[in-house]
């Protein structure tokens, strides 16, 4: 009898401890994505750059597999973030630009990331993950009113929001200069000194009685005045109050953020993420406000690089990097954590000033550069996973990889096999681990706006990788290597040059896209032109209700004026608007 409950208790226990077993096994991976903002391929010293420190994310890439050929689906933040979101070109979301204004300006306007897109945060945390979002958003918050947080993070799947709703950019810093339609506002405030003169002029005139001037034009200029004025003064000079803010949640808790402690805040807020939910199965996405303008002037790494300011937030971007991966080390959570580096497009060449040197990012051989088209250095970007124990340390994949492809990868390390949309990338998993050779990508599309700006083809058991430029951007001034008095290249009318031939560049043979091809130099000229003309006829196929309003899904376009331009009733604010105001810690202002 004490033999058989013996027996019976073993049992239990063997199968209770089985259970347990079980369950630590079939636990789903954390991940932790890592985007930094403006960073150049070349940047990194684990891609060629040998004069700036970056140990840390060198270590990353020595412990887990590096992507040399990782490519982000468009050269400025907005539509490549919107793109890595979902796994869908930007395109499809209406988060394309069709003319001028390529990126979100305003807070306080009305468009984002329509609700009906999916995120892979939304896909996870139906799976049960907790997710959170640290750092900058810059898809759109508001649609219809204050407080609807129609396209807030929270609304595409994030459980928790601890960041920038917009971006860190030079009005946020005094003295920093504008990066928000700098044309348009030195128009208006001029138009409003000239109108002020003029009024002042014509009351003189009529007081001294020189000749008779109508006292209803005195009044409809002045009001006239004060609308210009405050067309101007409202949304212009006050932006550093509406759009450099930190939210928690759905909450602003600074208004205008301290842009000095911000790296310290965001670190710590992501370091706590990762602590109070290392139990459970978490997302986190750590989107870096480095190293976008204004650079930050951090004491402990002022002055310590060879590259000027610039180096010296390199160097505390791979720091924030190493902090990062030792807490996820330190908590034992590095073996069933899948991490993940990269940048949301290429550097900014074009930045630089008198005082400050250059202020953006080096892209390595790779021509062009952020917000440059389909030119190589605006689009490839670091691309580094590490997850000891499931991926082999040291590891090089050369084949096409995009953004677009953490979509699928975490859905499936997820285990969500419901039905998705349409999806534009792939599941990179037998990549990362070697059991395919060949990427799933053999053609890639690369926008400018809402026009397909470029294609790339990876044909079957070939190693070359043909590239195909229907237009490129005209460099400004000619001859220059960008667009130097405008900063930003446009992708539309006098702006480009389209191409009949278009030009043809081998990556294998040429990846800094200098010697474009001919029907003499290159023997399968012809089928090239052929092979890409049928592919971008597919791929258009599933775009075809695509125009500068619409996408497939009847979803209105994100960017056009009448949604990025500020309104008032949309503003986020932190106390009653207009007087918002607010210290994270402290009570409002």
């Amino acid at each position: 009898m004490r033999s058989c409950l013996l027996v019976s208790l073993l049992s239990l226990l063997m199968a209770a401890g089985h259970e347990i077993t079980g369950e630590g096994a079939e636990r789903k991976p954390n991940f932790v994505l890592m985007m930094v903002d403006d960073m150049g391929i070349g940047d990194v010293g684990c891609y060629g750059n040998d004069t700036v420190r970056t140990p840390n994310i060198d270590r990353l890439a020595s412990e887990g597999v590096k992507l040399t050929q990782h490519i982000a689906a468009a050269p400025l933040c907005t539509p490549s973030r919107a793109a890595f979101m979902t796994g869908r070109y930007a395109v499809r979301s209406g988060m394309g630009s069709t003319g001028r204004v390529q990126v979100l300006l305003f807070l306080g306007g009305s468009g984002g990331l329509p609700s009906s897109e999916t995120t892979f945060a939304k896909r996870l945390q139906q799976q049960g993950y907790t997710t959170g979002l640290v750092g900058k958003w810059h898809l759109g918050v508001n649609c219809e009113q204050r407080g609807d947080h129609c396209h807030h993070p929270n609304q595409h799947g994030f459980s928790y929001f601890y960041g920038l709703p917009f971006t860190l950019f030079n009005d946020c810093v005094p003295g920093g200069g504008s990066d928000v339609l700098a044309d348009l506002q030195h128009t208006l405030r001029n138009l409003s000194m000239l109108l002020g003169v003029g009024l002042l002029t014509l009351v003189c005139v009529r007081v001294c009685g020189l000749f008779e001037v109508s006292l209803w034009l005195l009044v409809a200029l002045f009001f006239f005045i004060v609308l210009t004025t405050a067309v101007w003064y409202m949304p212009f000079k006050l932006l550093p109050t509406w759009n450099c803010i930190i939210m928690r949640n759905q909450e602003v808790i600074e208004q205008p953020m301290t842009v000095e402690t911000l790296p310290q805040r965001l670190l710590g807020e992501a370091q706590h993420f990762i602590k109070r939910n290392a139990d459970r199965p978490f997302l986190l996405f750590f989107s870096l406000a480095h190293i976008h303008t204004p650079l930050f002037k951090t004491p402990a790494f002022a002055g310590k690089s060879r590259h000027g300011r610039y180096g010296d937030n390199i160097e505390e971007v791979d720091w924030l990097i190493g902090k990062m991966t030792e807490t996820v080390d330190s908590l034992g959570l590095s073996n069933n954590t899948l991490m993940y580096f990269t940048s949301d497009h290429g550097g900014h060449l074009e930045d630089a000033d008198t005082q400050i040197g250059q202020k953006g990012g080096w892209n390595s051989i790779y021509k062009g550069g952020k917000a440059m088209g389909g030119w190589e250095g605006g689009i490839r970007v670091p691309g580094i996973f590490r997850w000891p124990g499931r991926l082999a340390a040291g590891r090089v994949v050369d084949e096409p990889t995009s953004l677009m492809d953490l979509y699928p990868t975490v859905k499936y390390l997820a285990q969500d096999t419901h039905p998705d949309r349409h999806l534009d990338g792939h599941n990179l998993m037998p990549l990362l681990e070697g059991k395919v050779e060949r990427s799933e990508h053999e053609f890639m599309f690369h926008y400018c706006g809402i026009y397909l700006n470029a294609v790339r083809w990876h044909p079957p058991g070939s190693d070359s990788i043909f590239k195909i430029h229907f237009f490129t951007p005209n460099f400004s001034p000619p001859g220059a290597g960008g667009c130097y008095d405008t900063k930003v290249c446009l992708c539309h009318g006098e702006h480009v040059t389209h191409h009949n031939p278009p030009l043809l560049y081998d990556l294998f043979h040429d990846p800094s896209e200098s010697r474009p091809l001919t029907p003499d130099t290159e023997p399968r000229y012809a089928e090239i032109l052929e092979k890409t003309a049928k592919a971008v006829e597919r791929h258009q196929n599933t775009l075809k209700d695509l125009d500068s309003h619409t996408n497939t899904h009847g979803t209105s376009s994100q960017m056009t004026w009448e949604k990025i331009l500020w309104r008032p009733w949309l503003q986020p604010c932190c106390g009653t608007f207009p007087f918002c105001g607010c210290k994270e810690g402290a009570t409002n202002i």
